[in-house]
C-alpha cells in the first residue's frame, strides 16, 4: 500500500483512540454533586450505577494480571488519582480500547497484502491497549515535576512558619492552605491522614511513596529521623531547604549545559541548508548560467 495511504490511516485512527479515551473519562463530578443536591432529603436508590460500575470494574479485573493492576495503581497514584480517572474506568478503558485497535488493526492487516500494512495493525492494537498508560504516565511526570519546582519555597515557607513559633504540623497545615500545587494538596492529605488516626510516622512515609521525587523522599525520611531522635525540626527544615534551593540551581545549570546539544541537530538539519541555499544560491546560479552560454 501507498505509504501516504497508511501515513493518513494512522492520523484518523489515533484521534479516533484519543476521542473514545476521551468519552471514557468524562469527569462525573458536576453530575454527581448535583445530583446529590436535587436528591437531598430524599432516599434515592442508585442501584444500577452501582451495578454498572461494579461489573465494568469486574470485567477489567478479570482480564488484567494483578501486577499489572498493581502497576496501574502506581500510576494513579503519581498522577494525584484524578476523580474522572478511577482504576476501574482505567481498566474497562484500556479494554475497549484495546478491542477498538485490535478491530482496525484486523481490519488492516486483512485489506493490505503488504508487511508495513500487518505492522501497523499489531502497532494499533498495542497503541489502543496503551493509550491510558501514556495519559497516565505523562500527567503523573507532569505532576511530579511541579511538585519538585514547588518543594524549596514550599520548605522555605515552612522554615519561617516554625520559626515564628508553630509546630511542624501547623506549618504544614499553613503551607498546603497557602499553596496552589500538587505539593500543597499532598500536605494536606498528609495532615488528612493523621486526622483520622494514622501515626506521623507512617503518615509521612505514605507521603513518600505517593511520589517519585529523591529530594522529597530524603526531605520525608529527615523528618522521620528527626521526629524519632528528637532533633529540632527548624534545624531540619533549614538545612533540607538549602539542600532544595542547590538542588534546584544545579538542574537549572544541568538543563542550560545541555541546552547547545539540543540546538545543534535542529541547527545542522534544518538552518544551515537554508543558510546554504540563500548564500550560495545565487553563485551556482550565475555559475550555471556562464558556462551554459559558453
Amino acid at each position: 500500500m501507498n505509504p501516504t495511504v497508511l501515513f493518513s490511516l494512522l492520523l484518523v485512527s489515533m484521534p479516533i483512540g484519543y476521542l473514545a479515551w476521551s468519552i471514557l473519562s468524562v469527569d462525573r463530578k458536576a453530575r454527581l454533586a448535583t445530583a446529590a443536591i436535587l436528591n437531598r432529603g430524599r432516599m434515592v436508590p442508585e442501584a444500577a450505577e452501582k451495578k454498572t460500575s461494579a461489573l465494568l470494574a469486574g470485567v477489567g479485573y478479570r482480564l488484567t494480571p494483578p501486577a499489572y493492576v498493581r502497576k496501574l495503581d502506581r500510576l494513579l497514584s503519581l498522577a494525584g488519582r484524578p476523580l474522572s480517572m478511577p482504576l476501574e474506568k482505567v481498566l474497562a478503558g484500556k479494554i475497549a480500547l484495546g478491542l477498538a485497535g485490535a478491530a482496525f488493526g484486523l481490519y488492516l492487516a486483512a485489506v493490505g497484502s503488504t508487511p508495513i500494512m500487518k505492522l501497523a495493525g499489531l502497532f494499533l492494537l498495542v497503541l489502543g491497549y496503551f493509550i491510558p498508560d501514556l495519559l497516565l504516565y505523562s500527567k503523573g511526570t507532569e505532576r511530579q515535576k511541579a511538585m519538585q519546582l514547588e518543594l524549596a519555597n514550599t520548605l522555605d515557607q515552612m522554615l519561617i512558619s516554625v520559626e515564628a513559633g508553630l509546630g511542624f504540623e501547623g506549618a504544614m497545615a499553613r503551607a498546603g492552605e497557602n499553596g496552589k500545587g500538587p505539593l500543597a494538596e499532598e500536605l494536606v492529605r498528609t495532615l488528612q491522614d493523621m486526622q483520622v488516626g494514622r501515626s506521623r510516622r507512617e503518615s509521612y512515609q505514605a507521603l513518600a511513596e505517593r511520589t517519585s521525587i529523591p529530594e522529597l523522599r530524603s526531605f520525608v525520611q529527615a523528618v522521620v529521623q528527626a521526629d524519632t531522635y528528637g532533633i529540632a525540626i527548624s534545624r531540619v527544615l533549614r538545612i533540607q531547604a538549602k539542600v532544595m534551593r542547590v538542588k534546584r540551581r544545579q538542574r537549572a545549570e544541568e538543563k542550560a549545559m545541555k541546552l547547545p546539544v539540543m540546538i545543534l541537530f535542529p541547527l545542522l538539519f534544518f538552518i544551515f541548508p537554508v543558510l546554504f541555499i540563500a548564500i550560495l544560491g545565487p553563485a551556482v546560479i550565475n555559475t550555471v548560467v556562464t558556462f551554459s552560454s559558453q
